[in-house]
């Protein structure tokens, strides 16, 4: 807030022509295309793709008979796991992570692998199908590194 406190005399002597060409990019940066792995007929995974899709990602299905090898191929560790794989600006994204942890991510750009959130969370997106809320963490990996809880919900 304060930080907003000093800029606003500095905005105040902007031509608006200039303040309102800065908005229009700023709201014409689109989000990079989530490329979505996962089978056929899990349920879930569909929910997941309309959460990102309403986030404002494009996205792209790749139904697979199994997920396993997708996720290993992209450095997702087994204690990772869940029931689809996502690729995005060169991050893995496994299971059922918010979109706005992902854009997060693809604002931050650390260090890793990519994020996930292990297993089959109840009240994750995707996963919010009326059977209550588990509180869950998005863990940051990487290769060589320890998991870090990179959000918690």
């Amino acid at each position: 807030m304060k930080s907003l406190q000093r800029l606003a005399p500095v905005l105040r002597r902007l031509p608006a022509a200039l303040v309102l060409l800065s908005a229009t990019q700023v709201m014409a940066v689109e989000l990079p295309t989530v490329e979505v792995y996962k089978t056929l007929s899990c349920g879930c995974c569909g929910f997941w793709v309309e959460h990102m899709q309403k986030s404002g990602f494009k996205i792209n299905v790749h139904n697979v008979r199994d997920v396993t090898p997708v996720r290993e191929n992209f450095g997702v560790p087994d204690a990772m796991a869940s029931c689809h794989t996502a690729m995005v600006g060169g991050y893995a994204i496994e299971g059922h992570v918010p979109a706005a942890d992902v854009q997060r991510l693809l604002r931050e750009r650390p260090k890793a692998t990519g994020i996930a959130v292990p297993g089959m969370v109840q009240g994750s997106p995707g996963m919010d199908q009326g059977q209550g809320k588990e509180p869950y963490s998005v863990i940051l990996f990487s290769k060589s590194g320890r998991p870090y809880v990179f959000a918690q919900h």
